[in-house]
């Protein structure tokens, strides 16, 4: 039997020091056995972590649409701790979506052992406002269709979980209700929406808030916009890019302050730049320059983030001085709630599968291990 002995670690109770015993999934925790490995005492183990909204790292990127380019994304996220990804396409032509969804089908019936899951699909766009595109490209958005949806839902092989949308534009209502039906999350980004139709949103079935404050409707006091609804609304799960570029420090407590235990997440949304050097990068077609941390269109537009989980996870100890099993759960557990798959994922608990990371007292990742299986060591 695989384990730990005396070692600092964070269950779904908090930090404990204790043992854990595990094969591919989690046996024991504090029952002491013969043999069991000893960490240092500045390691602490924690849940692996998931990221719902990732396009790319280490020069691919899922809207390449090859299970090769899926493979590196997916070893490049191990070195960071994620354990599981959704594998995020972006606003482009139907027949590059359609490509890119293929390649996750086949990538997934495949199901390679060697790096982060692929849990499914975000599809971050067509479906978006004009107003709000940010850094992808105004010339493929398109408007929101449940049959289009059904198309691409067809191509993923029925695995895309998430789809950003803007729910003010026509029609998105109806396809916020399909997705409601199918046991799919509707999220609201890329969007102008005011508080009127994010209330219609929520009503209609939308949960999940894409990017908080990027991208969206800012917040005012007569209009409290999409920014101010997504505080509001208790049924929003508001995914929050923390590095400290995308989102200032106040603006992270601001929104961790306004929300229910359980309805912040974070999220990287990197693009293929992530693991990489600065310099000349892309994005649907677009050029990237990524400069000390930061990747911009050649406009001065954030182009997604080069974040990564581990690094997304030592800011918001640090901007929200907050305990590092809580500021975890937001980066894993709340992450499986939102998904769903927190009966297996999500949480060093006995019966829940064997995913986990090895971190130093500086949040490096020292081991990484899914299914009990190691995919990443440094």
């Amino acid at each position: 039997m695989k384990g730990f002995k005396n070692t600092w670690i964070i269950t779904e109770e908090g930090l404990v020091k204790t043992s854990l015993t595990y094969d591919d999934k989690f046996q024991t925790i504090g029952q002491n056995e013969e043999g069991l490995e000893e960490l240092p005492e500045d390691y602490i183990v924690v849940p692996g972590f998931i990221d719902e909204h990732i396009h790319g790292a280490a020069g691919s990127d899922a809207m390449d649409g090859t299970k090769e380019d899926l493979a590196k994304i997916a070893k490049a996220l191990a070195s960071e701790g994620t354990t599981a990804f959704l594998a995020t396409t972006m606003t482009q032509s139907p027949e590059n979506i359609i490509s890119a969804l293929k390649a996750v089908k086949d990538y997934m019936e495949e199901a390679p052992t060697n790096g982060a899951e692929i849990l499914g699909v975000h599809l971050e766009g067509p479906f978006i406002s004009k107003d709000f595109v940010g850094a992808q490209p105004i010339e493929y958005v398109a408007a929101p269709q449940v049959e289009t949806f059904k198309k691409y839902q067809a191509a993923s092989g029925n695995h895309i979980k998430i789809v950003t949308l803007a729910p003010e534009v026509e029609h998105a209502e109806v396809l916020i209700k399909y997705l409601k039906d199918n046991h799919i999350i509707a999220s609201i980004g890329h969007t102008n929406a005011k508080y009127e139709d994010v209330l219609r949103a929520v009503k209609a079935g939308a949960t999940n808030a894409t990017h908080t404050y990027n991208a969206m409707k800012p917040l005012h006091h007569r209009e409290i916009g999409t920014v101010g609804s997504a505080f509001l609304f208790d049924e929003l799960t508001c995914e929050c890019i923390c590095d400290g570029i995308h989102v200032s420090a106040p603006a992270i407590k601001l929104l961790y302050k306004n929300k229910p235990v359980g309805k912040m997440v974070l999220i990287t949304d990197a693009m293929r730049a992530k693991h990489m050097p600065d310099g000349i990068s892309e994005l649907g077609g677009q050029v990237v320059i990524v400069k000390n941390g930061e990747a911009r269109l050649e406009n001065g537009t954030l182009a997604g983030s080069v974040l990564k989980m581990n690094k997304a996870v030592a800011n918001v100890v640090k901007f929200l001085d907050l305990p590092l099993a809580e500021v975890v759960k937001m980066a894993s557990l709340y992450v499986a709630k939102n998904l769903g798959v927190d009966d297996t994922l999500g949480s060093i608990k006995e019966g829940k599968r064997a995913d986990f990371v090895i971190l130093d007292k500086e949040y490096n990742v020292v081991k990484t291990v899914r299914a009990g299986q190691v995919i990443f060591e440094r």
